[in-house]
């Protein structure tokens, strides 16, 4: 499995982690490991960047919002 759908999927069940990502995502990006190219397609909302570097095929990677998984 490739780091950047680990830290997605992460991203989504984390709800602090979430919090961070929205103060400072390229800092909380870098802590988790991704690439410059893997950070670009986050920060560019780059889809079809993201769904070739996480591997994820059509039907897939189906959505543009992040769904999160815990309670606010």
């Amino acid at each position: 499995m490739s780091k950047l759908l680990d830290f997605m999927r992460e991203l989504g069940r984390n709800a602090s982690l979430a919090a961070e990502y929205t103060q400072d995502a390229d800092a909380v990006m870098r802590r988790a490991g991704l690439s410059d190219e893997e950070r670009t397609a986050m920060l560019e909302k780059d889809y079809a960047t993201i769904k070739r570097l996480s591997g994820l095929s059509d039907g897939q990677f189906a959505t543009n919002h992040i769904i999160t998984a815990y309670d606010r």
